[in-house]
């Protein structure tokens, strides 16, 4: 299978090719000159992503973007650091040290976690500590405790209705077990929305490249743009849909032992993936977004992965 996060690194740009103003901001927030910088890889803004150390030995994670390179990414690295910087000191998450935005271009400066990403497939280690960190998270942030976080299943309901999009004058396009059983795919699917409900805070886009592993095997989640609140296991199940792409785990046997998603109505989880797949499928079908040229193969291979586990699930042939 074709690797859903190659080329990302072609895309982004580095510390060095920020403008002049957004550099003299996010020294004068360190406090020191920027003498180093690594580019990091993964995810799919075309901004700059790096890890910094200063003259004074100080050190922070910058991620800067301009509104040239992708008219909506400004927005969501605002949206991050208004979200960030309410996140309770128990959240598994870097901490803001401080934020530029002059209209055009919006920089982040987050403490600089000492860690990696997952590794792809992921381990049974791994694995385990990002379902540890998501329950912990869920018993620490219920209720939610950013009280002006959106709600997750805010937009879940239109994705009842991407099964009906991808079949509108594309059904050969279709995967035919999907266009097969478009009724019942729809109603799970509103069905999942309904249920994904709930006062958790969730960070709403668990995925490899959105957490970091560290020395010690512990988790933090990072990439905070999309934080909401909705049910415990809203999290939980994102995750799972990001293993199940990158293969070698049964997820529904990690679903079924997992505390959060035990205690969830098994139908429910099955219409959260239902919502899910035409989400990803129906992402994918678009044109590229400008500045991200790669984000449409990874919506495609996410959804191709949840269309897989949700035909394990859903009892029809």
């Amino acid at each position: 299978m074709m690797d859903p996060m190659m080329d990302v690194e072609k895309v982004r740009i580095t510390w060095a090719e920020l403008p002049i103003q957004v550099r003299s901001a996010v020294e004068s927030i360190l406090g020191s000159p920027v003498t180093a910088a690594d580019s990091q890889p993964g995810g799919y803004s075309p901004g700059s992503a790096d890890r910094v150390r200063t003259a004074a030995g100080g050190r922070a994670f910058v991620k800067a973007v301009g509104l040239d390179l992708n008219p909506d990414s400004p927005g969501l690295h605002r949206r991050e650091a208004a979200h960030t910087a309410k996140l309770p000191a128990a959240a598994p998450a870097p901490r803001l040290l401080g934020s530029y935005d002059d209209g055009d271009w919006v920089a982040l400066v987050l403490e600089d976690v000492d860690g990696a990403h997952p590794s792809t497939p992921w381990t049974a280690a791994d694995v385990d500590a990002a379902l540890l960190l998501l329950t912990d998270l869920a018993g620490t942030c219920t209720p939610c405790p950013v009280t002006d976080a959106p709600d997750f299943t805010e937009g879940l309901p239109a994705n009842s209705d991407g099964w009906r999009r991808l079949a509108d004058g594309r059904r050969d396009r279709l995967d035919p077990w999907a266009a097969a059983h478009l009724d019942l795919l729809t109603e799970l699917a509103a069905r999942g929305a309904e249920a994904a409900a709930g006062d958790t805070l969730l960070h709403a886009d668990v995925r490899a490249d959105n957490l970091l592993r560290r020395p010690d095997g512990s988790m933090v989640l990072i990439d905070w743009p999309w934080a909401s609140h909705g049910a415990d296991w809203v999290d939980s199940m994102l995750l799972l849909g990001n293993i199940e792409l990158h293969g070698g785990h049964d997820v529904d046997a990690l679903l079924a032992a997992h505390p959060l998603t035990a205690a969830a109505d098994p139908a429910d989880l099955t219409g959260f993936v239902a919502g899910m797949t035409a989400f990803f499928l129906d992402q994918a079908s678009q044109p590229p977004p400008p500045g991200l040229p790669t984000l449409r193969a990874f919506q495609r291979a996410q959804g191709d992965a949840h269309l897989r586990w949700l035909r394990r699930r859903v009892d029809v042939p």
